[in-house]
């Protein structure tokens, strides 16, 4: 049995997976990491725009697609959809990720934080 979890950890590993991209995130642990970003953004349906745009329903959508959001040069020319990899890289540095962004947060430093946050996004999508 140990061998054959060897040899699945090997497999992920060489497919570019790691151990904590096969743990999924929690969306309650994610609502409470969401704290950082309402200040900025809001997560209902049909809600209002703030300092950021609403993020119900942000994965798999374009980037710069949310009406009403005045948007910066280089979010509406990144050509980007949120996908849970893009994500993960911008909330990750969004910054480093996409320069000129106007989102002035420094970033999420635990990958796990990363995780649940998206699982919250998710489930409010």
């Amino acid at each position: 049995m140990a061998k054959v979890a060897k040899v699945v950890l090997g497999l992920a590993v060489g497919f570019g997976l790691s151990l904590s991209a096969a743990q999924a995130g929690d969306a309650v642990a994610g609502k409470k990491v969401f704290k950082k970003c309402k200040a900025c953004h809001t997560v209902d349906a049909g809600g209002k725009n703030k300092i950021g745009p609403n993020l119900h329903g942000v994965i798999g959508k374009a980037a710069a697609a949310v009406e009403g959001y005045k948007y910066s040069k280089a979010m509406k020319a990144s050509g980007l959809t949120w996908t849970e990899e893009n994500l993960t890289g911008f909330l990750t540095k969004p910054k480093k990720f996409l320069p000129k962004t106007k989102m002035s947060f420094g970033g999420l430093k635990k990958p796990q934080q990363i995780e649940d946050l998206i699982a919250y996004l998710k489930e409010n999508s």
